[in-house]
């Protein structure tokens, strides 16, 4: 496991953790629930700069910012999934 971290929360941030961790809820604890927000809002980011790209990228073709690709596109998508 990682290191840790001490968070000072106003009660109404408190309430709302404690309101969703416990019994009939999906999280056994308040850590596993900030934990689980912080991944969902790193995937979000990450989400957001891959559809910023794909933007800027819509935004060069429109602007015929584009360069004649002439390589083997499936090879270079394999050497960037490793």
């Amino acid at each position: 496991m990682g290191s840790t971290l001490n968070l000072s929360l106003t009660d109404e941030l408190r309430s709302f953790i404690n309101q969703n961790c416990g019994d009939g809820t999906c999280y056994s604890t308040p850590s596993e629930f900030v934990r689980d927000l912080l991944r969902q809002k790193k995937l979000q980011q990450e989400a957001d700069a891959v559809r910023q790209g794909i933007l800027d990228g819509y935004q060069d073709a429109l602007n015929n910012r584009t360069t004649l690709f002439k390589g083997d596109l499936q090879s270079l998508l394999k050497k960037v999934k490793k």
